[in-house]
């Protein structure tokens, strides 16, 4: 008898477990709801050329928020200049976006420092960073895919095999369609 009052219990707390986990793995592996990228024009710290996101159109591209003062932003440069080096060829596009609490003068000596290849825009007046919802911590990342679409944003240390695996498939299908 208390076997069988057990098992609805069972199956129940087992069910909303699994649609729980369902949920959490639809959220996980969603690319973010597919969100459009903001269209925000942003200016090369270095030459002053004004960029816009939207240019990038059927291209995969990278923004990263960073500041001189985080470790993990630092950290992670050389990874983003290799991946630049080997697939800016094949069509990705890496924006850094320096926060507006670094001096300029601090990002432009970093980038050099860093020998850092991509464009590097500050975001003097927090324009760029609301645009992308309000961007306060730092590393943070949003992959742009092809279709001018948010498909990843992660706040903190990429990891550079995963990241490197969905931009060669953004690239293999970009070509093929």
């Amino acid at each position: 008898m208390i076997m069988k009052a057990f098992k609805p219990k069972v199956l129940l707390s087992s069910a909303f477990v699994l649609a729980f986990v369902g949920l959490i793995a639809y959220v996980w592996f969603s690319p973010s709801g597919a969100r459009n990228a903001p269209d925000v024009s942003m200016k090369i710290l270095t030459n002053g050329k004004l960029i816009n996101l939207a240019e990038y159109r059927g291209r995969p591209v990278l923004v990263t928020f960073w500041a001189t003062s985080c470790t993990g932003c630092v950290k992670e440069m050389p990874h983003l200049v290799e991946l630049y080096q080997e697939l800016a060829p094949k069509g990705l596009e890496i924006i850094g976006v320096a926060m507006s609490y670094d001096r300029p003068d601090h990002v432009l000596e970093m980038q050099k420092r860093k020998a850092l290849p991509y464009p590097i825009v500050y975001d003097e007046i927090n324009d760029i960073s609301r645009a992308f919802g309000g961007v306060r911590l730092t590393p943070t990342s949003f992959l742009i895919n092809p279709q001018g679409q948010i498909v990843k944003h992660k706040i903190g240390e990429m990891d550079m095999k995963l990241l490197h695996a969905r931009i060669m498939t953004m690239l293999a299908n970009s070509k093929a369609g």
